[in-house]
């Protein structure tokens, strides 16, 4: 690896194209190392009869720090390295101190102009339904790559600079433009030890325009690749009460347009409504809205390996009763699978029953005020429909490597057998595949409590019901009549 976990790390150039910034990035993890790297243990006792019941129940605030990595986390860590690598690849130094030296311009005399340039920050956006793991999963992402790469020397040239690869800001409940902006100073400051915020605040008077002006040139100065705005529908919220969100907006475009910066906004699905009346967010905010899991093997997979992490003194076998329940009860959010299991824990302890029960289970629940809503938005894909085939792509390749050198050996050899072997191999995987949608189709047809039936009972329907009039006679005359007597229907001439 080029870079070892460091946070800060001295440049290492690779890949010569005469851009220091571009060079210096880290490279792109593959997704075994990358689920090596983000993923946590925690400490259990092997032993739970040898812990007091107190004990074992402090030992249940470990599970806060259970990470689970799923596929959906290496497409988000991909995204992220796409987006800083855009930044940088329409970046060098010539570039960042002709802008530099157009912002100064401005800042001193006050004036504000049109940027002419011919490309734009990288900007995306994740919304999700809370408790999906969006920060969490941002945070571990972003956590495998350097933070701050500092320069001193690049083809036998002095050149010192501090490269900060990415800032993750939590976004103001008030967010105004300027309240945004001492927040990027105040991550700048925490990356690289400067005082940036200090000097704003002596300055508290400035005016909004020369505040995010001084913000401009130095996301040049320090080459910042991407910034992360987390918690974004509380800026959306807030500003749109204020009547705020057209400055803010501005804001943000200008910053991606004038230092090339990469943004990713970060929320939920409330912020979607916002993005789509704002022309000039709605391009710049594609990206992913993510759903909760699906009763399918992700599903499966992940509350196979939360339920390893018991320490009642009776450990309960996690049954196909139990893996319905759990997901009626959490609607398949991981952050309410991880409560609900550590609060029955808790539960179960505190009674003596030393067990997990649908009971005990239900009872967590009820504390923990869990109600899942019914509906998440028109637009999403579950976590459970994101898929990295990268194991099996490797495999594809090996197989095409020996077919190429068989075939190079043995020139008389028949495709026939070829043809036959590869036969077998699609009716297996045609097999497989049809095994595994009767399984989901079964799932699907699991009844959960949250759920309310939609639409009227027959019998309530009226004998005006266009349902009822169009069964009546389906050549339509019957539902065309009870549409125009109740002056539905508009009849046109052309």
């Amino acid at each position: 690896m080029k870079y070892s976990n460091e946070r800060v790390a001295e440049a290492k150039y690779t890949n010569p194209q005469g851009n220091p910034f571009a060079e210096a990035l880290p490279e792109l993890l593959s997704k075994k190392e990358f689920e090596r790297q983000i993923r946590s243990k925690i400490n259990l006792p092997k032993d739970p009869s040898t812990c007091q019941p107190q004990e074992r129940r402090a030992y249940l605030m470990e599970l806060s720090k259970w990470f689970q990595p799923m596929d959906y986390m290496y497409q988000l860590y991909d995204m992220l390295y796409r987006a800083m690598s855009a930044t940088y690849q329409t970046k060098n130094v010539v570039d960042s101190v002709r802008q530099i030296n157009e912002l100064y311009t401005d800042f001193r005399t006050g004036r504000e102009r049109e940027f002419q340039y011919s490309t734009q920050g990288y900007s995306t956006s994740i919304l999700g339904v809370p408790g999906i793991g969006k920060t969490s999963t941002l945070q571990r992402c972003l956590s495998t790559m350097p933070q701050v790469i500092i320069h001193t020397r690049y083809q036998n040239t002095a050149m010192y600079t501090k490269q900060i690869n990415y800032l993750f800001v939590e976004c103001p409940s008030d967010c105004s433009v300027k309240t945004l902006a001492f927040n990027i100073f105040a991550a700048i400051d925490k990356a690289i030890g400067s005082d940036y915020l200090k000097q704003a605040s002596y300055q508290k008077s400035m005016a909004t325009s020369a505040t995010t002006t001084r913000l401009k040139i130095i996301c040049l100065n320090h080459h910042i690749g991407l910034i992360v705005i987390d918690e974004i529908q509380n800026a959306i919220q807030t500003a749109a009460k204020n009547r705020q969100i057209k400055p803010l907006i501005k804001f943000l475009v200008e910053l991606t347009n004038e230092t090339t910066t990469g943004i990713c906004f970060c929320g939920t699905l409330e912020a979607e409504a916002v993005f789509e009346k704002q022309e000039h967010l709605k391009r710049r905010t594609r990206g992913y809205r993510l759903l909760p899991m699906k009763f399918d093997v992700t599903y499966r997979k992940f509350i196979t390996e939360l339920w390893e992490h018991q320490v009642v003194l009776k450990k309960k076998l996690l049954t196909e009763k139990l893996m319905k329940q759990m997901y009626d009860l959490s609607a398949g959010i991981p952050a309410y699978l991880v409560k609900i299991f550590e609060e029955a824990q808790a539960q179960a302890i505190l009674s003596g029953k030393e067990e997990i029960s649908y009971e005990v289970i239900k009872q967590a629940v009820m504390m923990l005020g869990i109600e899942v809503p019914k509906i998440y938005g028109k637009y999403g894909t579950s976590i459970s429909d994101f898929s990295v085939q990268e194991v099996q792509m490797e495999k594809n390749r090996q197989e095409e490597t020996v077919v190429s050198e068989l075939s190079t050996e043995q020139i008389d050899f028949e495709p026939d057998e070829t043809k036959v072997e590869s036969t077998i191999q699609t009716e297996m995987e045609a097999a497989l595949e049809a095994e595994c949608m009767k399984e989901e189709s079964t799932e699907k047809e699991i009844k959960r409590f949250y759920a309310t039936p939609r639409g009227r009972k027959r019998s309530e329907r009226e004998e005006a019901d266009l349902i009822v009039a169009w069964t009546l006679d389906t050549t339509g005359t019957v539902l065309l009549h009870t549409l125009e007597t109740c002056q539905m229907l508009e009849r046109r001439c052309f």
